[in-house]
């Protein structure tokens, strides 16, 4: 039996630079993972299987055609996998969700069979995000985010804490609403020199979709945070913390005020 957690992908910064000829956009953004996610368990099987559980089980109506069964039916293996995926991370959330999960189901093969000398090409035609989540290390992306480039990770261990207040955000119509402003490129520098000079273009169309991400964002605000920002296209935001202590009195915070709310806290890998 084989064990991945799928990490919470999060955007620590995301510049939205132009539209591209082929309906895609170009983006530059610093990847970031949290240390908790989906959990999925593999065994040897006579063929693929998915069988989904969790919190968030329902956000996926057909198993077959989810992101695992994908990344399952591009790698080449001599045996089958039957994988549970236990679906902790709301779906449609700006967390790389089934990215994740897919990138979760590479580790699961490369365990068990390794991996194909094209696993990186195999991994771009999931998703913009699967290459990223495969290794699931803070790195830059670039292009539609397969593009990526190392960085000086000097927060790794960062207490952070995600909210979502349980309203799904299709990214979309994120892009769409997108006002086609060039702001410019992601800052240079280490990580944190970055994250806390990014952005996050997507904010202000996602606001109008969703204005329940500036709610949070401000009750975050109330907290002892040195950063906080919505992730991709939303609508989950997270919060950067100097020390546990703040990060766990943030979430007592948030429990107290809005119990309804979706929370995760972890640290930054």
């Amino acid at each position: 039996m084989l064990n991945e957690t799928a990490y919470a992908k999060i955007n620590l910064a995301l510049h939205v630079r132009s539209r591209r000829h082929d309906g895609y956009h170009e983006l530059e953004t610093l990847f970031a993972f949290v240390d908790a996610g989906d959990v999925l368990i593999a065994r040897v099987a006579d063929q693929d299987r998915v069988t989904t559980t969790g919190e968030f089980a329902s956000g996926i109506e057909k198993p077959f055609d989810n992101l695992v069964a994908k990344a399952l039916a591009v790698l080449p293996r001599s045996q089958g996998l039957d994988i549970t995926l236990e679906k902790n991370l709301p779906v449609a959330a700006g967390l790389g969700g089934g990215s994740a999960d897919a990138g979760a189901v590479f580790r699961l093969v490369e365990q068990s069979h390794g991996l194909p000398d094209d696993w990186q090409k195999r991994a771009a035609k999931l998703g913009a995000d699967v290459p990223s989540c495969v290794r699931s290390e803070m790195v830059i992306g670039r292009g539609t985010g397969t593009e990526l480039e190392p960085v000086e990770n000097d927060l790794a261990g960062t207490p952070v804490l995600l909210v979502n207040p349980r309203v799904p955000l299709s990214t979309g119509p994120v892009f769409k609403a997108w006002d086609q402003t060039d702001r410019g490129a992601l800052p240079t520098g280490t990580a944190r020199q970055i994250a806390e000079n990014g952005r996050n273009d997507l904010e202000p169309p996602a606001f109008t979709l969703c204005p329940a991400i500036p709610e949070v964002l401000a009750v975050l605000g109330e907290t002892k945070v040195w950063l906080t920002r919505m992730s991709g296209s939303g609508a989950t935001c997270f919060a950067l913390f100097d020390s546990i202590e703040d990060r766990d009195a943030a979430a007592s915070h948030i429990e107290t005020e809005h119990p309804q709310w979706w929370k995760l806290a972890g640290k930054l890998r």
